[in-house]
């Protein structure tokens, strides 16, 4: 049986501020739950019907938690229009980059991505196309919030994400070359892609000036119709295919 405080808990968790304070976050649908179950995350708590328990009890591990629950408490618990069979209360982890030889990758940066769907689908771009690092603006969406897990679809357990001062890092690698995708660069389809940063700006106001100035490489998606501009995991995916074609 499911308590008031569980459902409370699970509700603040929609806010990052009792994210944080909590070291909590919160998955739902079975396929992400059964993915999130296979990776190196620490479930703390596993609110399931019966019937998924009875059909997953292979999956599940001495130090996960389990309670079960009827539709009702699902309902109650969900932050979602039509709940899953499957709930689950995870431990946010530490990802550590210093150890990151990023000279030798491609890596995804993003400046103020603020809207969840967008964030949870260049997540899942990403890790579609293997590229396992995605830097953020302090500014961005937080990986964790429930609809950024979403749209990711799990692979938010496939990346590495980290927050983090975006002219620091990027004058920390002063080797590292930086493409910036912006409305006068040069096209992606004549653009031999090397190893370096793909900076990614805000979906109204575009890439900072504080970080337009250490983009090496300006790029550009070729315009043929009359759309002012594309969405920021569109136009994301674009650039990794040209990258995909390098590589």
């Amino acid at each position: 049986m499911v308590t008031k405080s569980a459902i409370k808990l699970i509700h603040s968790l929609k806010d990052k501020k009792n994210r944080q304070e909590h070291g909590l976050f919160v998955v739902e649908g079975s396929k992400t739950i059964h993915e999130l179950l296979a990776s190196k995350i620490v479930v703390k708590t596993l609110f399931a019907t019966q019937q998924w328990f009875t059909l997953h009890t292979k999956l599940l591990k001495s130090n996960i938690e389990c309670v079960v629950v009827n539709d009702n408490e699902l309902k109650q618990l969900s932050n979602l229009v039509s709940p899953q069979d499957a709930i689950a209360l995870a431990q946010i982890p530490q990802n550590n980059f210093s150890e990151i030889n990023l000279e030798q990758t491609f890596s995804i940066v993003l400046d103020g991505i603020q809207d969840p769907g967008n964030m949870g689908t260049i997540i899942r771009i990403a890790d579609w196309y293997g590229i396992e690092n995605i830097f953020c603006s302090t500014h961005c969406a937080d990986i964790y919030n429930p609809k950024v897990i979403q749209s990711s679809m799990g692979s938010f357990l496939r990346t590495k994400v980290f927050y983090t001062n975006i002219a620091e890092l990027f004058n920390d690698n002063k080797n590292v070359k930086i493409y910036g995708a912006v409305m006068n660069g040069k096209s992606v389809y004549e653009t031999h892609f090397d190893n370096g940063f793909l900076l990614i700006g805000n979906e109204g106001a575009g890439i900072s000036d504080e970080l337009m100035k250490f983009v090496t490489e300006p790029i550009s998606i070729p315009k043929r119709g009359e759309a002012e501009s594309l969405n920021a995991g569109v136009a994301t995916a674009i650039i990794c295919d040209a990258w995909a074609r390098n590589n």
